[in-house]
């Protein structure tokens, strides 16, 4: 299953692993563990902040993606699954507005 990690990392040990000329090095060490699809940086809210696509092939790898950033970081983390273009056209839309719209309208009628 993809998911989109939104890493917000403060400033400290951030700063600190920057003037210590490690923080690169740390990023780089996580980056390779996760094997992302895609890792974005900017900043959110002031902060600095990864947004990064991975794989979840089971739900008991979540510690694997979340604790390098918890640790190293003192990182929050937030998990949300998502869906390439590809995806969404293979979930059945229209299959789907056909069997809930006609249960709206039952529903509907009734009211």
């Amino acid at each position: 299953m993809r998911m989109l990690m939104d890493v917000i990392i403060p400033h400290e040990p951030f700063n600190t692993m920057t003037r210590e000329g490690v923080v690169s090095r740390k990023i780089a060490d996580i980056l390779e563990a996760l094997k992302p699809e895609a890792a974005y940086f900017t900043d959110q809210d002031g902060k600095r902040s990864a947004i990064i696509i991975v794989d979840l092939p089971d739900p008991s790898k979540i510690p694997a993606l979340v604790e390098p950033w918890f640790l190293t970081f003192k990182a929050d983390v937030k998990l949300r699954i998502v869906m390439t273009a590809e995806d969404l056209k293979n979930a059945g839309l229209e299959s789907l507005g056909k069997k809930w719209a006609e249960t709206g309208l039952q529903a509907a009628s009734r009211v």
